[in-house]
């Protein structure tokens, strides 16, 4: 079963909260009219996507005099799959991560991944949040240099780093948004980073496109809107996921609310 759902067949203009990743608070702040009720959600829930889910579900369920919710996150490790409300409307960015959100579609980040593969992106509020794939290896590098020196702690990393993930990447990006602040600082954290991994560091813009949507409350097909009693799932983010199955957790079936027609 689909439910199809239309921009005009929703009350923009009825009472909205914004529940919102702490990664991109500083953009999406600066662009929110009044009236809005805005809550944010702790930067560590990203390192569990299905404590992430537990407090946002938490949230929706005590939310009931809301028309909308607007959750300004992306997938973020399955985090949003499942999620539900009985009275209210969910819109959700349909994006991967808060790095697609940055960036200003999905297919923006796609197109990065597909012409820089093997990219490892940051931000300012990754950074921030400590959130970001190469905190661990920077805390692995701190102990060996304290205990090994300079040289022999590098050598003992890329031994490290060979048996990780993160060997794949050849590419740092730290993205940049137009509402942020004082970013030299983050800047200078990230090409450490991508020195000590052997990155190439390469500064991107990003957009503010999902922000500017979100605080006009302006929904397109970029977004899920699915309403009261519908159960978010993967095909809601992505048509050819529908034979995805569910995270731990949520049994369920998803049911799709698309028209007709990854990690950093």
């Amino acid at each position: 079963m689909s439910v199809h759902i239309q921009p005009d067949d929703i009350d923009a203009g009825g009472k909205t909260k914004i529940l919102a990743c702490a990664v991109i608070i500083e953009e999406l702040r600066s662009r929110l009219p009044a009236g809005i009720e805005c809550e944010v959600l702790d930067f560590g829930l990203h390192r569990s996507p299905e404590l992430l889910r537990k407090k946002l579900q938490e949230i929706i369920d005590v939310s009931c005099d809301y028309e909308n919710i607007i959750l300004a996150f992306g997938l973020c490790g399955m985090a949003t799959i499942g999620l539900r409300s009985e009275t209210s409307t969910l819109i959700v960015p349909r994006a991967d991560d808060c790095i697609a959100v940055f960036l200003g579609s999905r297919k923006a980040y796609l197109k990065h991944q597909s012409d820089f593969p093997g990219t490892l992106f940051l931000s300012k509020g990754w950074i921030e949040g400590r959130i970001d794939d190469v905190s661990t290896n920077d805390n692995v590098y701190h102990q060996l240099l304290e205990k090994y020196g300079e040289e022999r702690a590098k050598r003992m990393l890329a031994v490290y780093m060979a048996r990780q993930p993160l060997r794949h990447y050849k590419r740092m990006a730290f993205i940049t948004t137009s509402a942020e602040s004082d970013l030299e600082q983050y800047k200078e954290v990230a090409r450490g980073r991508a020195a000590r991994l052997g990155l190439v560091y390469k500064e991107i813009p990003g957009s503010t496109a999902f922000m500017d949507k979100i605080a006009s409350r302006y929904w397109d097909e970029e977004f899920i809107v699915a309403p009261p009693g519908h159960r978010i799932g993967l095909d809601d983010f992505w048509p050819d996921a529908s034979k995805a199955p569910p995270p731990p957790g949520v049994t369920q079936p998803a049911v799709s609310i698309l028209p007709t027609g990854s990690e950093p």
